[in-house]
């Protein structure tokens, strides 16, 4: 049997999902977009949500429990936990709640070049940012009183926490635009580059 597949949002997903009970993949994909997972996990396309699924079954995680045929479905394969993967869903929940890690999003690593732009488009970019960030912001706030009405505190925490991180950015979003506009934050690529060149030269030793 192949190694347990490392901890993954998707995987502990699928795994929790069938605490509930047996699932095929369409109920697993429905009850995701249901209880609004697919806004933390990017297993809402079902290639995605298949992969995830077969991974799972070849250790062992997951077994088939029946294969349904009706003549209003195509055939639909039922999926079980086993007591492994019982098990492996509760560690790698206990791990992901408490251990922070690098998960390298894109935006960090967009900045980390920004200087190869003038001060001044990336104050433009980054208002336009701003802009979608503060539009996200009042989303989730509607969304958080939304679900506040139908479930309990801990059924809407991981919303809480985008909303929390979402308004974070958007101060801190704030702050940089304002330094740059005022000048206490300001560069030129033209005394970044010699540093750059430097460092290029000694890479291709």
């Amino acid at each position: 049997m192949p190694p347990a597949p490392r901890p993954s949002p998707a995987g502990l997903t699928v795994l929790a999902l069938l605490i509930a009970g047996p699932l095929h993949p369409y109920g697993m994909q429905r009850l995701i977009k249901t209880w609004g997972k697919d806004q933390v996990v990017n297993i809402g396309q079902r290639a995605n949500l298949y992969k995830t699924i077969r991974r799972l079954h070849e250790a062992g995680l997951i077994a088939v429990r029946h294969t349904e045929r009706t003549q209003q479905y195509p055939e639909r394969t039922v999926y079980e936990l086993t007591d492994e993967g019982r098990r492996a869903g509760t560690r790698w929940l206990e791990d992901m709640l408490a251990t922070p890690r690098n998960e390298y999003p894109a935006f960090p690593a967009a900045l980390s070049f920004a200087m190869l732009l003038a001060p001044e488009e990336v104050t433009r970019i980054l208002s336009r940012r701003l802009g979608a960030i503060q539009q996200r912001l009042a989303e989730l706030d509607a969304q958080v009183q939304d679900e506040r009405h139908v479930l309990p505190r801990i059924g809407v925490i991981e919303t809480e926490y985008q909303r929390a991180v979402t308004d974070a950015e958007a101060r801190w979003l704030g702050s940089v635009i304002d330094d740059i506009s005022s000048g206490r934050l300001s560069w030129d690529y033209s005394q970044i580059g010699p540093q750059a060149a430097q460092d290029y030269s000694h890479a291709t030793d």
